[in-house]
């Protein structure tokens, strides 16, 4: 493309809509970074794009880089990784305080279990159903056009796609693994019940990646999810047994590399949702 020729009508409307395959994108936005002509032919609102760039501004173009970001680099994450991860709004203060919640309120269920033995089995069912669902949401908030303020800045760079998605999940569940051994030693009673959602929720995380190749995060940590809130309801002893943990590695150890290849399949250009 050059400047003596203009985006026909037609394909300007299909880009403007979404309709184009990516490498018809990648061509249109090399002509437009080109051509005022055509670049002003494209309709947009100058108070939603104030407030795009105000939005991506003040989350990634600060003159002090957020706290988050700090710690990263010094533990070696190059600053690029740094400053993308500290953007994850799955890591924002809302999502932590609902972690840290959850967990208070497993410390406290405890507490009343080991005052009324009865009511153990009843008291840690809310704990052991929510845990492992709160890292999966935590992903599937992690990475998407819809929950992300700097998408559609990083979806054109080498960051986008999968490689995105792996990194902001690893991200979250670190985050959460951290937060729930902190609070694993104040409950009473069965300490080997507290930590037994571990290995459940490196399972479900695991296969919503794997599927996330296919569908959105959300829809795909929604039905591991209510898949999960069901089993554990339906059988408390049964999803937490030897058994059940066995099979919960060996679940996360045969979808791994089934991650890694959908990754390898779909990148560069991301996963088909996006």
């Amino acid at each position: 493309m050059n400047s003596q020729w203009h985006l026909p009508d037609e394909l300007m409307e299909h880009y403007v809509t979404g309709h184009l395959e990516p490498a018809q994108v990648m061509s249109v936005e090399s002509h437009l970074a080109g051509c005022a002509r055509c670049r002003a032919a494209v309709p947009y609102s100058v108070e939603w794009l104030d407030a795009s760039w105000a939005g991506i501004e003040d989350v990634v173009d600060r003159p002090r880089p957020r706290p988050l970001a700090r710690v990263l680099r010094r533990v070696g994450v190059p600053e690029h990784v740094a400053v993308f991860l500290a953007a994850t709004p799955a890591l924002a203060r809302g999502w932590l305080v609902a972690i840290a919640s959850t967990l208070v309120f497993a410390v406290g269920a405890g507490q009343l279990a080991a005052r009324h033995p009865d009511l153990e089995p009843y008291a840690m069912l809310p704990f052991l159903a929510v845990a492992p669902v709160l890292p999966l949401a935590g992903v599937a908030l992690a990475y998407g056009r819809h929950v992300d303020p700097v998408y559609e800045l990083q979806a054109a760079t080498p960051m986008a796609g999968v490689r995105s998605l792996l990194l902001r999940a690893i991200a979250v569940l670190t985050t959460a693994l951290v937060l729930t051994g902190l609070a694993t030693p104040l409950l009473p009673g069965r300490p080997g019940l507290a930590a037994a959602w571990l290995l459940p929720a490196l399972a479900l995380i695991v296969a919503m990646l794997a599927l996330s190749t296919w569908v959105s995060p959300p829809i795909s940590a929604s039905v591991f999810g209510a898949g999960w809130i069901c089993a554990v309801v339906g059988g408390e002893q049964l999803a937490f047994s030897l058994e059940a943990q066995i099979g919960y590695a060996l679940a996360a150890l045969i979808l791994i590399p089934l991650v890694y290849l959908r990754r390898a399949r779909f990148d560069p250009g991301g996963p088909v949702w996006n």
